[in-house]
């Protein structure tokens, strides 16, 4: 139970804090001074590393272990689902948002930020996937139904 506990814990981490990047953060990045966007990129880059690294590790983490060792009452196709929507998640971070970020640390460039901005739904609509899979687990493991 404990890992199911630290697995919702890092899900609805990330869940606010991709509405918070998504609908706050990533549209207001354009606002920035020129003059200061490398800094502030730079510092954003630095700073929700320090909140999404630990986070996403532990998300992937007790994901994995879930699936390894399912909790009883939880269909193993549901937690297989979470982990394909990590899947999706880790990969488009690694090959869409990531990169965009590495081209933004030396200039705003408005086409990469409105890139960064639309391919950003596809991790935001995830992880509000994944919250509701764990709500789903949640209320199966609380008998909820």
């Amino acid at each position: 139970m404990t890992v199911f506990i630290l697995h919702v814990a890092a899900t609805f981490t990330m869940f606010g804090v991709i509405l918070v990047v998504q609908i706050v953060h990533y549209p207001l990045a354009r606002y920035v001074d020129p003059a200061a966007y490398t800094t502030f990129q730079t510092a954003h880059m630095r700073r929700i590393t320090y909140i999404v690294l630990p986070a996403m590790g532990l998300e992937l983490g007790t994901a994995l272990w879930l699936v390894w060792q399912p909790p009883g009452g939880v269909p193993v196709w549901l937690l297989w689902t979470g982990l394909g929507l990590l899947g999706v998640i880790w990969l488009s971070t690694a090959l869409l948002q990531g990169p965009m970020h590495g081209r933004l640390m030396d200039g705003f460039k408005p086409t990469v930020h409105q890139r960064l901005v639309a391919t950003n739904w596809i991790r935001t609509i995830a992880w509000t996937l994944r919250a509701a899979v764990v709500v789903w687990m949640l209320a199966l493991l609380l008998n909820f139904e």
